[in-house]
């Protein structure tokens, strides 16, 4: 079969996902070039660094194809995808320090205008001491998000660090926009436990 019948254009994802399984690369190729940029922007606000969203973009859109067979609603190729973008964003991190600093009010803080700047440096770690203590602290948030169950942990960080609508995030997660909710609150409500005695 010609490669450009393969691509052709206004198919559905999931036609494309169809003709994937079937073993029409073409296909897949096409659901990459259109999923690439956003799923590399999600990568890149979660981790905040354009190498390792790459990579994480990479490495997501092999684990889809090879998972491609149990993708059980195909025209929800998009939302499957970012799920696995964040999936492999969340396992990054844990594998890693961050290079950028979470803001404690924005984690701690509640409502949808209170996301909060997540890179900006601390404007209090002017001397060394201070700066100990505030690395001391990002390193106590990461901690705390890493260890809240992964829906938990996707959740706040892909209101907080992403900044997506909670619908879309209730769409990726495979869940209702009122656990998403339920989901930010109870990571916020730990991050205030386990940081009760630096606020």
């Amino acid at each position: 079969m010609d490669r450009m019948a393969d691509d052709r254009p206004g198919r559905s994802d999931q036609e494309l996902v169809v003709s994937a399984l079937r073993g029409e690369l073409a296909a897949f190729d096409e659901l990459v070039r259109r999923h690439q940029k956003q799923a590399t922007a999600l990568a890149y606000r979660l981790l905040g660094n354009t190498d390792d969203a790459l990579e994480v973009v990479q490495e997501a859109f092999l684990a889809s194809y090879r998972k491609l067979g149990t993708l059980s609603r195909q025209e929800r190729f998009k939302p499957w995808l970012l799920r696995i973008v964040a999936n492999v964003s969340l396992n990054r991190r844990r594998g890693r320090a961050l290079r950028r600093t979470l803001s404690l009010e924005a984690m701690a803080a509640g409502g949808d205008q209170d996301r909060g700047e997540l890179n900006r440096p601390d404007p209090h770690a002017a001397t060394g001491e201070q700066h100990a203590s505030a690395h001391e602290l990002r390193g106590l948030i990461e901690r705390t998000i890493d260890g809240m169950p992964p829906l938990q942990a996707q959740a706040l960080l892909l209101f907080v660090r992403a900044e997506m609508p909670q619908k879309e995030i209730a769409q990726m997660l495979g869940c209702s926009v009122e656990a998403v909710k339920w989901h930010v609150f109870s990571a916020r409500k730990k991050l205030k436990e386990v940081l009760k005695d630096y606020l």
